[in-house]
């Protein structure tokens, strides 16, 4: 009978320990709340700006999270895409307050950062992380908020332009941009010397052969096939390349630089020759010049020109006002068109 209640109170020992045990897993894997957001709420937005990036684009507050005994504790904001359960989270700001506001550019790079589309509102889920010590240890999560945020880019999209030029390499590729977020008017200016196509980038930005690609439809007459078995050719030489990934439309336009206006020795009627240097990607040139204006021009005519910015969008403008130098001299004169859509030149009196 003894043998019989030992064995018994054995089993009873063991489930216990068993039943302790899963309480203490699930209470291990347990991501309930341990204390709240109180503002914002689930629901709010905001709009963010490129003209205000210091404004701000997050005020929060939220409750002491009490860990029994008085102690410094870290809180760390942490921002996700909204259906993602914080798989791969966004370190926003950290703090020793119960309370953070966060500019709207610092916002705008974590909501990019965790996925969102530029220029179109999606959910940001929000939730705050405390920990004590050092390392920070006893990580407590807060109750998790939706916040509609729709934030913006300043960068172009782009199109990367592969080939024989440079080995067929993707990621390496020079690149040409659209005129803006959402445009698929893409424009740049490559050196090009043989075949070679257009590559879009991936959800991650990144280059690859695998992506959306187009070449030629195989008309060689300027029309665009996505995934295009006919590699797009052009001469060896410096080009302005166009394409429209949505008019499946491109040309490319062999160009030779120099500069031309009333302070250069060719006055308005002939351009003074500058020389492509292919280890800068700039054109440059040594130029005798007078005080007066100027302006650079491809192939010796006025079909491609470029002068000053007045929107202010940091590049040349196409047909723009006359630039001009103030002083007699002989300058070192460098047009660099390398990074597309943001022209830009310079002038230096030797």
């Amino acid at each position: 009978m003894k043998n019989i209640f030992r064995n018994i109170l054995a089993v009873a020992l063991i489930s216990g320990f068993a039943s302790c045990t899963d309480e203490q897993d699930l209470k291990f894997l347990d991501n309930a709340a341990e204390f709240r957001i109180l503002s914002p709420v689930s629901g709010d937005a905001v709009v963010l700006s490129p003209e205000t990036p210091t404004n701000p684009g997050l005020s929060m507050t939220w409750e002491d999270m009490d860990y029994g005994t008085p102690t410094q504790v870290t809180y760390t904001v942490q921002v996700d895409k909204s259906g993602d359960n914080f798989d791969n989270p966004v370190d926003l700001v950290s703090t020793n307050n119960t309370y953070v506001t966060v500019t709207s550019d610092a916002l705008n790079g974590a909501s990019l950062a965790a996925g969102l589309t530029p220029f179109s509102q999606g959910g940001l889920e929000i939730r705050v992380k405390s920990t004590v010590g050092s390392p920070a240890s006893e990580e407590k999560f807060s109750t998790v908020i939706t916040y509609l945020v729709t934030p913006y880019s300043s960068e172009l999209p782009k199109l990367a332009v592969p080939g024989n030029h440079q080995g067929w390499n993707p990621p390496t590729a020079p690149r040409i941009a659209s005129s803006a977020f959402g445009q698929t008017d893409y424009e740049g200016y490559v050196w090009l010397d043989g075949g070679f196509k257009f590559v879009g980038p991936d959800a991650a930005g990144n280059y690859n052969w695998g992506n959306t690609d187009w070449g030629d439809d195989g008309s060689f007459s300027g029309v665009l096939a996505e995934s295009g078995e006919s590699d797009i050719t052009a001469t060896a030489g410096y080009y302005r390349v166009n394409a429209n990934t949505t008019t499946l439309l491109y040309t490319i336009v062999p160009t030779n630089w120099g500069i031309v206006g009333a302070a250069t020795p060719g006055g308005w009627d002939n351009s003074t020759p500058l020389t492509y240097n292919p280890s800068t990607q700039k054109w440059e040139g040594t130029v005798v010049m007078t005080a007066g204006g100027f302006k650079f021009r491809a192939n010796n005519t006025w079909d491609i020109n470029l002068g000053g910015d007045p929107d202010g969008d940091d590049s040349m403008n196409y047909g723009g006002p006359d630039l001009s130098v103030d002083t007699a001299g002989t300058y070192n004169v460098v047009l660099d068109l390398s990074n597309p859509r943001k022209y830009s030149y310079s002038v230096t009196l030797q």
